[in-house]
């Protein structure tokens, strides 16, 4: 060690000591035994009750990205801070009498900052920014002060030891959910909805208004969610203008991450399905749904009108611009006639014929305005489409008609579009795979089975089959199911020398 290395710790040894001194001056019996009980605040056992209560509520409310992040601090974190003090092997005080118990060596406090660890994390991840999570940082700083007053008091650890506790308990704690889960992208908060619909308030609200003039001069009086029920994927957003209303989708990185997974989970599960491969940054998402909604526009199919692309943070947030169709019910909401079945059998019917597929069609999607069929939100739309793709456009579009009028109304005017046999093959083709999850969901409250009904006014067909099995997949599958095995070995382990368990 270098000989200013050694003044230095002499040095901090000396204050320290010179502080233990002068508590262990004030000490009064009745003081120190309410000491000796405050201590036991900075226990293993209580660091493992309080933390596998954070746990536990990520886990209930379903906040998955707060959860692993949290995980990840409360193995790294005492396992760095635990190679610290064997490198150091820092002795407790001399000099002054140890009046509480303490095992181990002493720099840097491991009670302090398991204590400070998972105390900042709960006031991160479970109090909802704003006056809930001012109160409990105050709370945790409250606790804190009175653990090191009497772990100082009692004479357990140096004040150095403290410090350095409180600086890694706190600090890594705050840096890393700042990094991993931005408030942004991860709110904390208990309202029942979808996680993948953003606040647009506060700074990406002003974001927003400053990119619409920069970008499109288009002046923004307005930002509020839209039109929310059915979408999953992005964050739908009504824009007022002084010249009237716009729509947008705003597309983040945490729309991507959820892409990817979902797709990689159809992987594992079917087979690699048409046309699924996740897309590699959130420019490309919204760069392609912007594509394929000029190419339906100039197809004849009836969608709303692109403005353009909106860029607000580069490759992590993006708007994509489209008309407003004022005055829309979804299909489902409004009144079905038999021109209105025969407008959106016609919708599967300019598809075909243009060599597109929507994927995705479902009552969220299919819009009503002014007796008129709308079809919106392409981002899984395809060009060239295999046959089977496009039978299955057709039989989820019958399906949805299905929901607001008799399933062999529905068939007879399909019949007018489409050929028995290529009705048969749709529905030979259906399974709840190829079902957007609403349509799904809808239909199982319904009466009876749709889908048979169906199946049985078409010609007979033998099912197609919808797995694939390929050589991807097999190895995707295995090397799922290995780093399942592995991660949760790993994990057990470390939640050991962590002290978890």
């Amino acid at each position: 060690m270098a000989l200013g290395t050694v003044r230095g710790v002499r040095a901090i040894t000396r204050a320290d000591l010179a502080v233990l001194e002068a508590l262990e001056g004030l000490r009064w019996d009745p003081l120190v035994e309410v000491a000796e009980v405050v201590v036991t605040l900075g226990s293993t056992t209580a660091f493992r009750v309080l933390a596998w209560t954070v746990l536990l509520v990520l886990l209930a409310v379903r906040r998955y990205q707060h959860l692993f992040a949290t995980l990840a601090l409360l193995l790294v974190v005492p396992l760095v801070a635990a190679l610290i003090r064997e490198s150091v092997g820092r002795m407790r005080p001399a000099g002054v009498e140890i009046v509480a118990g303490w095992d181990g060596y002493a720099h840097p406090s491991r009670p302090v900052g398991q204590l400070a660890l998972v105390l900042t994390i709960a006031t991160v991840v479970l109090a909802p920014h704003g006056l809930w999570r001012r109160r409990a940082a105050m709370v945790t700083a409250g606790v804190l002060v009175l653990v090191v007053a009497a772990r100082l008091y009692t004479a357990v650890d140096h004040p150095s030891d403290v410090a350095a506790s409180l600086a890694l308990g706190v600090a890594a704690p705050v840096l890393a959910l700042h990094l991993l889960t931005p408030e942004e992208a991860f709110p904390v908060t208990y309202r029942r909805g979808v996680r993948a619909h953003l606040d647009v308030g506060g700074r990406r609200g002003e974001a927003i208004r400053r990119a619409f003039a920069s970008q499109l001069d288009v002046d923004v009086v307005d930002v509020v969610p839209f039109g929310l029920r059915g979408s999953a994927g992005s964050t739908p957003l009504r824009v007022a203008t002084p010249s009237g209303a716009l729509f947008a989708k705003l597309y983040a990185a945490v729309h991507l991450r959820s892409d990817r997974w979902y797709k990689l989970g159809r992987t594992v599960r079917y087979g690699r399905l048409e046309d699924e491969r996740p897309f590699n940054s959130v420019r490309r998402l919204v760069q392609y749904e912007d594509h394929m909604l000029r190419l339906m526009r100039d197809a004849g199919v009836p969608t709303a009108t692109p403005h353009g692309i909106v860029e607000i943070t580069p490759e992590r947030e993006y708007l994509l611009v489209t008309e407003l169709i004022e005055g829309a019910t979804h299909l489902t909401d409004g009144t079905v006639t038999d021109d209105v079945v025969d407008q959106a059998l016609a919708v599967v019917r300019t598809m075909w014929d243009a060599g597109l597929a929507h994927r995705d069609i479902k009552p969220s999607n299919l819009l009503l305005a002014d007796g008129k069929v709308r079809v919106i939100d392409v981002a899984f739309a395809e060009v060239r489409p295999s046959p089977w793709r496009q039978a299955v456009d057709l039989a989820n579009m019958m399906l949805t008609l299905s929901l607001c009028v008799p399933p062999a109304q529905v068939y007879e005017r399909a019949t007018r579009a489409f050929t028995p046999d290529e009705i048969a093959e749709a529905f030979a083709a259906t399974r709840a795979v190829t079902m957007p999850a609403q349509l799904r969901s809808m239909l199982r409250e319904q009466e009876g089975d749709l889908v048979e009904e169906l199946r049985r006014l078409a010609p007979p067909r033998q099912p197609v089959a919808i797995q694939r099995w390929t050589l991807r997949r097999v190895g995707l599958t295995f090397a799922a199911l290995l780093g399942a095995v592995v991660a949760f070995a790993l994990v057990l382990a470390n939640l050991d020398l962590a002290g978890l368990l």
